[in-house]
């Protein structure tokens, strides 16, 4: 059987927060410019980041760390916009 360690447990949590986020979007329950949205892919891929950087594997720590400032920018992009309107 397969023993999960504290870093599975946070890089499944972040993968499925990814996919959910991903998923609503599809079904039309969040939109892409959404808070929601937003939020869930950048706290999905900073949990992934923080899994890939405790088992060494930089190409996902620079894939799901790029994941996560993507969506941060995107965030300070969006609360700017509601701080003019």
């Amino acid at each position: 059987m397969m023993q999960l360690h504290t870093n599975d447990l946070i890089g499944f949590i972040g993968v499925a927060i990814l996919l959910l986020a991903f998923l609503l979007n599809l079904l039309g329950k969040v939109s892409k410019d959404g808070l929601t949205y937003i939020l869930m892919n950048a706290l999905g891929g900073g949990l992934s980041c923080l899994a890939s950087y405790l088992i060494n594997y930089l190409p996902f720590v620079i894939l799901e760390g790029t994941w996560m400032l993507v969506s941060i920018l995107a965030l300070v992009k969006m609360l700017s916009k509601r701080k003019m309107a």
